[in-house]
């Protein structure tokens, strides 16, 4: 895996952008404390929207592949970081919000753990230094009237 962060330069402020292997393109930005304009998200919120995709996507596939009638998933993740740099994250709960029909808890709990237990190399990672702790609600997709 590869990418490339070049700053825009000195009239942008602390405006970076990003771009993956795969082609794609991420702007960065900074507080305007920092310097920044506030354009984009700052690059630790990069890292935690990450991890978010990253364990989203597990539980989805997973759910998926248990045969579970999975129709939609969020994950809403709130953090804290040191107050000291390096400010890493010290504390990360991840929410679930896990759609479809006739889903298993015991099933959806299981995802949400093979996930942040094995699969999701970001919440790993992000293990290292943070308490992580998770949370699920299952929500009954209505069929189509």
């Amino acid at each position: 895996m590869e990418c490339t962060v070049r700053w825009t330069g000195l009239a942008a402020g602390m405006t970076f952008l990003a771009e993956t292997g795969s082609g794609h393109v991420v702007a960065m930005d900074g507080a305007p404390e920092g310097g920044g304009r506030n354009l984009a998200p700052r690059p630790m919120e990069v890292v935690l929207l990450g991890t978010g995709g990253c364990t989203a996507y597990d539980v989805v596939v997973i759910l998926r592949k248990s045969g579970q009638d999975v129709r939609g998933c969020d994950v809403s993740l709130k953090s804290e970081r040191a107050e000291t740099d390096p400010k890493v994250f010290t504390k990360v709960h991840f929410h679930f919000t896990v759609t479809g029909r006739n889903l298993k808890p015991n099933v959806v709990e299981r995802a949400i753990k093979l996930s942040h237990d094995k699969y999701c190399s970001a919440s790993i990672m992000m293990e290292k230094t943070a308490e992580i702790t998770h949370s699920y609600e299952i929500v009954e997709d209505a069929p189509a009237a």
